[in-house]
């Protein structure tokens, strides 16, 4: 990287700026994630390669302006790792065997470590995709106590909600609609991390599922020289149905 930042390095990479680069630094975290999804160990390596580049590159860029290099960034993250771990890492550990209780003392290490007046959902990125910002909202409210006992709390949200928004369906209020949909959004992440599940993977995996059925009925439709649009709401139902069957049965060969 300092040979391509050189006076005489890429016209290109001299020409990037901080700025610039926060798109190509989107895009390869999502290629890492499509390269896990895949379980393909050889594109991972490669994607994490990519990755790591940006921070190398943004690393590079900050030295070049006074402020850090990229040994400082690792030394960094290596002292917050064994500072928020004393149970591994302490002369006189107290041993943590379940990871909830490893989760709280990470928590009370980091409010330690804030300035004064820190709020509970400060540190939440702005920039999160909205399912994992609901999320990651949820979780740090769960941990001073803000949540839902069980599971079953959240689900009787999700009816509530319900409710809500089949009555402003029937209006004309059209902010009402976006303020009830959300909330009905927002209440199902929170069903969500209660069952554990992650919902920005959930849905992204039930998207996939719903492109990889309605191309397979596609495909059947294609074979009798049709189209989706040339059959009935009935018919693409019961291909629907179909292509959840077989390609159920392909997944599992």
């Amino acid at each position: 990287m300092d040979r391509l930042l050189a006076p005489d390095g890429c016209a290109w990479d001299r020409e990037q700026t901080l700025i610039t680069l926060r798109a190509f630094l989107i895009e390869e975290s999502y290629e890492v994630l499509e390269a896990i999804d895949r379980d393909d160990p050889v594109l991972h390596r490669e994607e994490l390669g990519d990755l790591l580049m940006q921070v190398v590159f943004q690393s590079a860029l900050r030295q070049r302006d006074g402020h850090f290099d990229i040994d400082q960034v690792v030394e960094g993250i290596c002292d917050k790792l064994v500072r928020r771990h004393p149970h591994v890492f302490a002369a006189e550990a107290e041993k943590l065997d379940d990871s909830s209780k490893v989760l709280a003392q990470w928590e009370r290490i980091k409010a330690a470590e804030k300035p004064a007046g820190t709020r509970v959902l400060d540190g939440v990125t702005q920039g999160l995709p909205a399912l994992a910002f609901a999320q990651k909202l949820g979780s740090k409210a769960s941990r001073v106590g803000f949540d839902w006992p069980s599971w079953e709390g959240s689900a009787a949200k999700i009816e509530e909600e319900v409710a809500e928004v089949r009555e402003v369906a029937q209006s004309g209020d059209a902010d009402g609609r976006h303020h009830e949909i959300g909330d009905l959004l927002f209440a199902t992440v929170n069903l969500a991390r209660k069952l554990g599940v992650d919902a920005e993977v959930a849905l992204r995996d039930a998207s996939r599922r719903f492109q990889s059925r309605f191309e397979h009925i596609e495909d059947h439709l294609a074979a009798q020289g049709r189209h989706p649009r040339d059959a009935s709401l009935e018919e693409l139902d019961a291909l629907w149905d179909r292509a959840k069957i077989e390609l159920a049965g392909l997944s599992k060969k």
